[in-house]
């Protein structure tokens, strides 16, 4: 008999849910795609039902629940935050020690009676999951490696901010971390908070700002904030800091470190915050890669597995790649603490019934591209279309790819809906927005008329993998989108790197809608194994203009979650400025959709410079 062994992320940020089968994962989901509440907090009462739904079971079939973290465990620490913040601590203190008592010190009884609440059939009780643990199995277990070291960067767990583990076979064993609240999760917090973006959100559009700055605070970072030791480990300089008094991450003390106070949120953009996100980025890549060096040596493995919140930081991990101290580098999609919800299942799992190996089952790895979310049939899309009177065309799968290909040179936005929702926050060509990337006026469509978002964000190519190294310098395979590679000289037409906020425009290669101010670009390969139809879609683009690339963004608008449904897809296509949508085998024109009821001005409030 099967063995079901479900995982639980919730009541901090991006709660997941998923499901796990005798090692192999069957289903994942964020609560943020089913409520539409970005960065759902909330228990995952829908994540849950899709996850037994997909696998076709009750509660009475799961042989675990796991949660993704010890509260126990992690209570302590809180207290001990507060006794070290002392005084200026108490307003915190008192605002946050009431829930830990009320629930949060016991939350798998709250657990319990949520999954109870669900009435889906009797689950086994709640078991802990120590939150880095969760980490380490959700990028090991997974990874195609047999062997491998494992490093785990996020801002705190428990008490662990750091952790190196070294992975063999089905065992999972602690080498060395540090621990709050030394983490470089935290520092580069502090500096999104610093620079105007949401602490737990903003964090990527701070890389994404770093290519256009200059890293003129750098020295000053390392020798006021944090300090770097030669055997990898680091410290933080506490008394610039103030999240351990629980009101905000930075102030005073911070501010006079930079000459000047935070930005406010929503605020025009400086070169200075251009220069502080580029500062930061240079030390935390230099952290990282003392970490990895350090891990290499403690292991002796040639292979590392990346997970934590800091593995989502792909500039850093296009850094360690170009590096060569490991072989291979493979990193868990969900990174964050969604793919804690992974991890424990997998853990839970593989210590009852062992590990399944990729190479075994002749896959590259085992997260399925991370294609785990609800699919839907071209039946289901079809009857929803109809049921709708919305026009549109089904088309056999060479038709409509030759038709997405003619619509993609004439320079036309596509919603991209297919197959089952990703897994994680990047969109890899189920719930993606493509274009040309050849278009110059691409990237400033896309962020103006379809994303509404800061007109800085660089934007993604997707690529087939055999093609991948004419056009990048990369070695690494880069199938979830979390390796940052240089364009390929050869499709350069400059050699000058203007950083600053005035170059958003230029042209920089043959392929300006994906080139970053730094001649940089986060590329996701694409292969037929891991998303067949999206792999056929880019030979077609090949064969017809002779690019084997396109753009690719989430299917979302600044705000949003990215869509799961083929209703919400529908929903954004026509809330904004996209020409065509495809869901499934069904074609859909803008013009010939009729008038749309629901309007949102979704640029409203928002600074585009």
């Amino acid at each position: 008999m099967p063995e079901y062994h479900l995982g639980i992320s919730a009541f901090y940020h991006d709660s997941a849910a998923a499901l796990v089968c005798d090692g192999i994962p069957v289903a994942a989901a964020q609560q943020e795609r089913f409520s539409r509440i970005r960065h759902d907090s909330g228990f995952p009462a829908d994540a849950i039902r899709y996850c037994l739904q997909e696998a076709g079971i009750t509660f009475d079939d799961l042989t675990s629940v796991s949660y993704y973290e010890n509260p126990k465990m992690k209570f302590r620490r809180v207290l001990d935050s507060f006794a070290h913040a002392g005084p200026k601590g108490f307003d915190s203190f008192m605002r946050v020690i009431p829930q830990w008592l009320q629930w949060k010190y016991q939350v798998l009884d709250k657990v319990d009676l949520q999954l109870k609440a669900l009435a889906l059939g009797t689950a086994p009780p709640a078991q802990a999951n120590d939150h880095h643990r969760s980490h380490a199995a959700s990028a090991f277990f997974p990874s195609p490696f047999e062997n491998a070291a494992i490093l785990c960067i996020d801002s705190v767990g428990e008490y662990h901010t750091t952790s190196v583990w070294h992975g063999r076979g089905d065992q999972l064993t602690l080498v060395n971390s540090i621990s709050y609240p030394h983490s470089l999760g935290l520092l580069y917090s502090a500096m999104t908070y610093f620079c105007g973006f949401k602490v737990d959100s903003g964090e990527y559009k701070l890389m994404g700002l770093a290519p256009y700055g200059t890293p003129l605070y750098a020295d000053i970072i390392k020798e006021h904030l944090i300090f770097l030791r030669e055997d990898g480990s680091f410290s933080l300089n506490l008394k610039y800091f103030e999240f351990m008094f629980g009101k905000q991450m930075v102030g005073e003390k911070f501010a006079q470190l930079f000459g000047g106070p935070a930005r406010e949120a929503e605020s025009p953009l400086t070169q200075r915050e251009c220069d502080l996100a580029a500062s930061v980025q240079v030390v935390i890549e230099e952290a990282v890669m003392g970490l990895a060096q350090t891990a290499r040596q403690l292991t002796g493995e040639e292979n590392l597995c990346l997970a934590g919140g800091v593995a989502l930081n792909c500039v850093s991990n296009g850094r360690l790649s170009r590096a060569g101290l490991f072989s291979e580098i493979w990193v868990q999609p969900a990174a964050g603490d969604a793919g804690c919800a992974l991890g424990s299942a997998l853990d839970a799992s593989i210590k009852r019934s062992g590990r399944q190996y990729a190479h075994a089952l002749k896959v590259s790895d085992l997260m399925q591209g991370a294609y785990l979310g609800p699919g839907f049939s071209d039946d289901e899309i079809a009857a929803f279309l109809n049921q709708h009177h919305y026009p549109f065309q089904q088309l056999p799968e060479e038709a409509l790819l030759k038709a997405v290909s003619g619509h993609l040179s004439s320079g036309a936005v596509i919603g991209w809906f297919q197959g089952r929702m990703e897994f994680g926050p990047r969109a890899l060509g189920a719930r993606s927005i493509i274009g040309d990337p050849r278009n110059q006026e691409m990237q400033k469509t896309m962020n103006l008329k379809i994303k509404y978002r800061e007109s800085f964000r660089p934007f993604a190519p997707s690529i087939l993998q055999e093609d991948a190294t004419q056009y990048f310098e990369m070695s690494d395979d880069s199938p979830y989108m979390l390796m940052v590679s240089d364009v390929q000289k050869a499709l350069r037409q400059t050699d000058k790197i203007n950083r600053s906020l005035g170059s958003i425009d230029e042209c920089r290669s043959s392929l300006p809608a994906i080139t970053h101010v730094d001649m940089s670009a986060r590329v996701q390969t694409v292969s037929e194994e891991r998303n067949g139809k999206y792999a056929r879609l880019l030979k077609q683009f090949r064969e017809d203009s002779g690019c084997p690339v396109v753009v690719n963004t989430s299917f979302n608008v600044r705000g949003e979650p990215i869509v799961c449904t083929p209703e919400e897809a529908y929903r954004c296509f026509m809330r904004t400025e996209m020409d065509v949508l495809v869901l499934g085998n069904c074609l859909l024109l803008k013009t010939e959709q009729p008038p749309f009821e629901e309007k949102v001005d979704w640029r409203r409030d928002i600074p585009l410079d």
